[in-house]
């Protein structure tokens, strides 16, 4: 078992539950039982992916630009939703007034 986590293929089993995730969150958006569209969806589901593949990378020995620059690119989405929950909610509050 800790050969199985220190190999990162643990990571890899949680990447590919996060991208089943995501499917069955767009098919049921599809069907109208998901309020988050699938934009949305991959917004929210963007920076963690990132991070595990930047664990991964760390795993298996990649270099420090490629962990550093996933780093970054988590970053960049998360402040990217971060900023459209801002607005969202500043639309939301404007119209309760």
């Amino acid at each position: 078992m800790n050969e199985f986590f220190t190999s990162a293929h643990a990571i890899d089993v949680v990447l590919i539950l996060i991208g089943l995730e995501a499917i069955l969150l767009i098919l049921l958006w599809r069907k109208g039982r998901c309020p988050l569209s699938p934009g949305l969806t991959l917004l929210i589901l963007a920076p963690g992916t990132c991070l595990l593949l930047a664990a991964r990378a760390a795993l298996a020995g990649g270099s420090w630009t490629l962990v550093s620059s996933l780093f970054l690119v988590a970053l960049v989405i998360h402040l990217t939703d971060l900023v459209q929950r801002w607005r969202e909610r500043a639309r939301f509050d404007s119209t309760r007034d």
